[in-house]
């Protein structure tokens, strides 16, 4: 259990934690987005679908707000949700090994394979016959 909630802790930081490390690396920085970027390409290809211009709330626009502002404080709650319960998923997935297989009964209770198996008791000759 303390397995699983260390994973969700450490997945909500990460979450949190790695959107402005992505988005500056794609090139949405604080300072505006940064030449012959990812995100340069997506703004210049937003531009021409829209006539020379970014339009208000597009994909870029936002990108671009939080790679300056960062997230809001409810944003960034959800995010870190979000993490916590993937996290805690992926602490709990592993697999337990498998029993280990069952031991076999007391000696004798069947047969072993490739051990030589003694053969009943035969009457000693001769007995068949009585003489009277």
């Amino acid at each position: 259990m303390m397995k699983q909630a260390a994973a969700a802790a450490v997945g909500g930081a990460l979450a949190v934690g790695a959107v402005p490390v992505v988005l500056g690396t794609l090139g949405f920085t604080g300072a505006g987005i940064a030449a012959s970027s990812v995100a340069a390409k997506m703004m210049s290809a937003a531009a021409v679908a829209h006539g020379g211009g970014v339009a208000a709330g597009s994909l870029v626009a936002t990108l671009q707000s939080v790679g300056a502002a960062g997230l809001s404080m409810s944003s960034n709650i959800l995010l870190g949700s979000v993490g916590s319960i993937f996290g805690a998923w992926l602490g709990a997935s592993k697999k337990t090994p498998p029993p280990p297989p069952a031991e076999p009964g007391a000696e004798g209770d069947r047969p072993r394979e490739n051990e030589p198996q003694a053969e009943p008791s035969k009457p000693p000759l001769g007995s068949e016959k009585h003489e009277e």
